[in-house]
């Protein structure tokens, strides 16, 4: 038998690794600092390990309390998953809810949605992160994830929604192509400076072309003058007039609409990675999950997509 001593001072100790201060998890579960302070002092003493750095101006998890807190994570989620479960139907969407995103994506396109999403859902806590590495979302407690790229042979404790394909098209500054003239073909692009994507490793990633079959891709690989390892840098440098670049349209649609930049050899704009939105299977109940996963659904469908499928596992 689990004794209810092991539940007792969690829910204090996620909300204040949460909110980062005793402070603030005082005010948000309406207790004093004091009450807060005396309730991980006495979890700590339990469990004979130190679970927060403390220094007069900033409050941290130690290793021990890292991990610690992934488990009461995961503990608190199962719990809330119950009792979801009873009326997840008509339940306001409540908590805290962890998100991964692409970093250039997710700041220009998926933030605000989620940011909006927020605004009609006060309850809503979310917990958002930005990387482009690849996200285990079991091992790492998230809930959702939006990526680019990924597989397909998706494992059954994930559920899996393709947005479509990213539409990859070549661009330029307005000012750039008054000085050099615009390429007509593939050949050109030879005869231009080109902004290409640089890797940590020294090479630069190809340009994609279509095949000669429908569906199939060409890669090429053309000398750029500037490489660049981000690509809200290549547009950068693209708006300064520095070449032609080749990039997805979510991430120069602005620079189309306001005239900073042209498109240029759009008979050769072709699809590029897949855009997928990713979640636990076990969180997916969860008003909370349920109702964000519509709604990242909804709107971040690709500009220029060709390829909308649904795929939930």
């Amino acid at each position: 038998m689990y004794s209810s001593e092991r539940l007792k001072g969690i829910d204090v100790f996620v909300c204040v690794a949460d909110l980062g201060s005793f402070t603030a998890a005082a005010e948000h579960m309406n207790l004093t600092s004091s009450a807060i302070s005396k309730g991980i002092a006495r979890l700590e003493s339990r469990l004979q390990t130190r679970l927060f750095q403390r220094t007069t101006r900033r409050l941290s998890l130690t290793d021990a309390g890292t991990t610690f807190y992934r488990t009461c994570t995961a503990v608190l989620a199962d719990l809330e998953e119950a009792e979801s479960s009873m009326n997840a139907e008509n339940a306001e969407p409540r908590g805290r809810v962890r998100i991964d995103l692409p970093a250039s994506y997710g700041r220009l396109h998926a933030l605000p949605v989620i940011l909006r999403f927020v605004e009609d859902h006060a309850l809503l806590m979310p917990h958002i992160s930005f990387s482009d590495r690849f996200i285990d979302p079991v091992a790492e407690g998230i809930d959702i994830v939006v990526r680019i790229g990924g597989s397909d042979a998706w494992p059954r404790t994930l559920g899996h929604r393709h947005l479509g394909n990213e539409r990859l098209i070549f661009c330029a500054s307005p000012a750039y192509l008054k000085k050099h003239g615009e390429p007509l073909s593939e050949d050109d692009l030879e005869q231009h400076s080109c902004v290409v994507y640089g890797r940590g490793d020294g090479m630069v990633n190809p340009w994609h072309f279509s095949g000669a079959a429908q569906g199939d891709t060409e890669r090429r690989v053309f000398p750029g003058r500037i490489a660049v390892g981000d690509g809200e840098g290549q547009v950068i440098a693209i708006t300064a007039g520095h070449g032609i670049a080749q990039l997805p349209m979510w991430l120069v649609k602005r620079g189309l609409e306001d005239g900073s930049l042209v498109e240029v050899l759009p008979h050769l704009a072709t699809e590029g990675l897949p855009m997928n939105l990713v979640w636990l299977n076990s969180r997916q109940a969860l008003p909370k999950v349920r109702i964000l996963l519509e709604e990242l659904g909804r709107c971040l469908t690709p500009s220029g997509s060709r390829a909308m499928t649904d795929s939930v596992s």
